[in-house]
C-alpha cells in the first residue's frame, strides 16, 4: 500500500466518524462549534490499523527513532496499541524495522500493587514517543510527558492525531517536551474541510 494512502484514508474516516458540528464544551472548559472524538476512529478496526501505520510513517518521515510509544489513558490507549502492533507487522514485512513497544500513563498512581503511574514498557534512559488523540491546551499530553520523564525515559517526539491549533496548546507542549519535535497528522481544519467535502 502507498504510505501516503494510510494518512489520506485515516483523514477520510476521521471526517466521517469522528467530526461533529454543533455546540460543544471542551475538557478545557471552552466552547466550540465542532468536536473531534478520535476514539470512534482509533477504536474502529480499520481506523486503528490506519492510525498505527500513519503514525509510523510520520515518525519515519521525520527521522524519529524510539523504543516505545505511550500516552495518557484513555485517549492514547488505542493509539499506543495500534502503533505497537503496526510496528510488529512492519518488522515482519521489512526485517530489521524497529519494534515500538507500548506504555500507558495513569491519571493518578495506583493505590495498590506496584503503585506505578506508567504501565507496560518502562526502561530508564529509553527514547519514547508520547502520543495523544486531540491536542487543545496540551494538558493531557504534558501530563504524559512528565510521567515518562519521572520514570527516567527520554522524550524523542510528541505526536497527536488532530491539533486544534489553540493559541497556547503547541507552545505549552513544546516547552514541556524540552526540544523534542511536536508532530501532528492533521489540523482540525484539515478534518473539517474533509468533512464538508464529504457532505457534498
Amino acid at each position: 500500500m502507498n504510505p501516503t494512502s494510510y494518512r489520506q484514508q485515516l483523514l477520510s474516516l476521521l471526517a466521517r466518524t469522528s467530526f461533529r458540528l454543533g455546540q460543544f464544551k471542551l475538557a478545557s472548559g471552552a466552547t466550540s462549534d465542532y468536536y473531534v472524538d478520535c476514539r470512534t476512529t482509533t477504536l474502529n478496526a480499520e481506523g486503528g490499523r490506519l492510525t498505527g501505520h500513519a503514525i509510523l510513517e510520520l515518525l519515519e518521515a521525520n527521522g524519529i527513532e524510539a523504543e516505545a510509544v505511550g500516552g495518557l489513558t484513555m485517549g492514547a490507549d488505542p493509539i499506543v496499541s495500534n502503533v505497537a502492533t503496526a510496528s510488529a507487522w512492519r518488522a515482519i514485512e521489512r526485517p530489521g524495522s524497529p519494534l515500538l513497544h507500548g506504555f500507558l500513563v495513569r491519571k493518578a498512581e495506583k493505590a495498590h500493587g506496584t503503585g506505578r503511574r506508567v504501565e507496560g514498557f518502562c526502561r530508564e534512559g529509553a527514547r519514547v514517543v508520547i502520543v495523544d488523540d486531540v491536542c487543545t491546551t496540551g494538558g493531557s499530553t504534558i501530563n504524559a510527558i512528565d510521567a515518562a520523564r519521572e520514570a527516567g525515559m527520554q522524550i524523542a517526539a510528541v505526536v497527536c492525531i488532530v491539533e486544534r491549533e489553540e493559541a497556547n496548546g503547541r507552545p505549552a507542549v513544546e516547552a514541556a517536551a524540552g526540544g523534542a519535535p511536536f508532530l501532528r497528522l492533521f489540523t482540525a481544519n484539515d478534518v473539517r474541510a474533509e468533512h464538508v467535502k464529504a457532505q457534498g
